[in-house]
């Protein structure tokens, strides 16, 4: 309990201190509008003095409601200049845009739309891939309070007919690449509802509007009176689940304010930020890191746009454009770690952040070891922003989650509900008694049964497991789909592939159940070998593999089953696809 209260005391001081200096720097630009007065008059210290159980939640509300500022950039303002992106490509390009561009440009690419017929509640898909079109049209889409829906760009003609009819899209902006178009518009007769289609170039074919040509010779924007409220949905994933179609993930206007606690505080960024999270457009992922916190931070964000990841490339970027501070998933962090980074300076790079599956404390111990560099793991899913997290005044636990966000009221529960104890494990669920909490989804979209499911009696279940430990730690354990049931036993996928990736033969692995006669299911590891052990794929290493699981954690969790492959199945935003690897099995 004392640590918890020691938690939240610290991150009100750290919320305050970057109130105070976001209140300077509205001052300065004459930019402010507060919905609150009085915020500066708190007390300091006696709003630190409360009690864990009273103030946890309340406080971080409290500071977040009050740092909703409106940027109102003129012309005789020294912040127009400020970095808000830095892009770049594979092909040598690159290209800084400061707030004051970015304001021009949302402002022209906004009156576009308008010209198309987008307003209020409109449905509109965004391809763009890492084109810093996607910016553009993001921020557009807000002024005018239609609804952004990013979409991968590996949709095929099945997929995007799929999401044009169940979200009624009404406009589909592209990157003009033939593929791309191609299965747009394949898919165009199948889907009445969409009217216009544009393309960002440089392919413009014929059907798709120029998105350049049209912005440059947009009228003056003007902003429609009633835009929206903040109950609107401002932005829709479409999320794929083990079974059944994707579920449409709608959050309102509010959502960007749920990610102040994850570019201020989990990035530990501020205006002298340059910020990678390395994440396409279409994955939810990329407005965690790459627009809401960052900006609202102040920082620049870095873009990368590429067709092919190499982890060289990615290192060389961070090198040559002094990256300060990157966030990926663990699937990146296992490739730069098997480069040789002493051919890189990396010396910029000051902040490491990662997030999308549980990190394995070999991968942080590695990092560490080669860039003096711990990696702070956070925890959340496309209906929240970030949930559980090691906050940087905190130490990692390598391996854990963090402590959960203040935002959120957090626990873990047993299948009866009930609370659970130190040690024991139990569903993530958010507590919603009180009210919505900034960041929580609004619905799932036109699907009251799956939102009813997922989210009733005041209670939010995410489906995903954890325990914590006497610190108030979480521990991932899976999700709860993927949690193996072996004689009895509950076995978490993740302990036994943080087992296995502390052998060198593993470059990645999956564990998963596959059915058993004796002991209901038994656990089966997929692996990826590195270089050096390829040519000893063979029952030699199988035993190997086997025998080391059995040393570094309880001997009843090593893998029974052991296939090697090429490549593990992942998604577009490099989650390891686990489901796919059971129905291959069952094939």
């Amino acid at each position: 309990m004392m640590l918890l209260h020691n938690y939240c005391q610290k991150t009100y001081r750290f919320a305050v201190e970057r109130f105070h200096a976001m209140w300077k720097f509205g001052v300065k630009i004459n930019a402010v509008a507060l919905v609150e007065d009085d915020f500066l008059a708190f007390d300091v210290d006696k709003h630190t003095s409360f009690e864990y159980e009273v103030e946890l939640l309340t406080v971080m509300l409290v500071v977040m409601d009050r740092l909703v500022i409106s940027f109102r950039f003129n012309g005789d303002d020294e912040r127009i200049g400020e970095n808000a992106l830095l892009w770049t490509n594979d092909k040598g390009e690159s290209r800084q845009f400061s707030f004051a561009d970015m304001k021009r440009y949302t402002d022209m690419t906004a009156s576009y739309f308008q010209s198309l017929g987008i307003g209020r509640g409109d449905m509109v898909m965004l391809i763009l891939k890492r084109r810093y079109e996607f910016w553009y049209s993001t921020i557009a889409l807000h002024k005018l309070g239609a609804t952004v829906i990013p979409a991968t760009h590996l949709l095929t003609k099945k997929d995007i007919i799929y999401r044009c009819n169940a979200a009624d899209i009404k406009m589909i902006v592209a990157a003009g690449e033939g593929i791309i178009l191609q299965h747009i518009k394949d898919a165009l007769p199948e889907c009445p509802t969409v009217e216009k289609l544009v393309s960002v170039g440089p392919e413009i074919p014929e059907g798709f509007e120029d998105f350049h040509a049209g912005i440059e010779s947009a009228a003056p924007f003007v902003r429609p009176r009633h835009a929206n409220t903040n109950d609107d949905i401002s932005l829709m994933y479409f999320t794929s689940g083990t079974t059944g179609e994707p579920k449409m993930v709608a959050h309102d206007f509010t959502y960007p304010l749920g990610h102040i606690v994850t570019g201020s505080f989990w990035h530990n960024l501020n205006e002298n930020s340059l910020h990678l999270t390395i994440a396409d457009t279409g994955w939810g992922k990329a407005v965690w890191g790459k627009l809401y916190g960052q900006w609202i931070a102040g920082a620049n964000i870095f873009v990368y746009d590429h067709e092919k990841f190499t982890p060289g490339d990615i290192l060389e970027k961070i090198q040559n454009y002094h990256v300060t501070s990157l966030c990926a998933p663990p699937t990146i962090f296992r490739f730069l770690i098997h480069e040789d980074l002493t051919k890189f300076d990396l010396s910029s790079l000051k902040y490491c952040t990662i997030a999308g599956e549980a990190l394995n404390p070999a991968v942080f111990d590695t990092f560490k070891k080669l860039t003096g560099i711990k990696l702070m793991e956070g925890f959340g899913q496309t209906e929240t922003t970030l949930t559980i997290a090691t906050m940087p005044w905190m130490q990692p636990k390598p391996g854990s989650m963090g402590l959960p966000n203040p935002q959120y009221d957090v626990d873990l529960i047993d299948h009866e509900g009930r609370s659970v104890e130190a040690g024991e494990q139990g569903q993530i669920v958010i507590r919603t008694s009180k009210g919505k909490p900034l960041g929580l989804f609004k619905e799932y979209y036109r699907d009251a049964e799956r939102t009813h499911e997922a989210w009733h009696d005041g209670i939010y279940y995410t489906g995903d497991v954890a325990w914590k430990d006497e610190d108030g730690y979480l521990w991932f354990v899976g999700r709860a789909d993927d949690v193996i049931k072996s004689s009895g036993y509950r076995i978490g996928p993740f302990e036994v592939e943080s087992a296995l990736m502390t052998h060198p033969a593993v470059v990645e692995c999956a564990i998963t159940g596959v059915p058993d006669e004796i002991r209901g299911q038994v656990v089966k590891a997929t692996i990826v070998l590195s270089k050096e052990y390829k040519n000893r794929a063979g029952e030699e290493l199988i035993k190997e593999l086997q025998n080391h699981v059995k040393k570094v954690t309880a001997p009843y969790k090593y893998p029974r089953v052991i296939e090697f492959v090429e490549e593990l199945p992942k998604t577009i935003s490099g989650k390891i696809r686990r489901v796919e690897i059971r129905e291959n099995d069952q094939k």
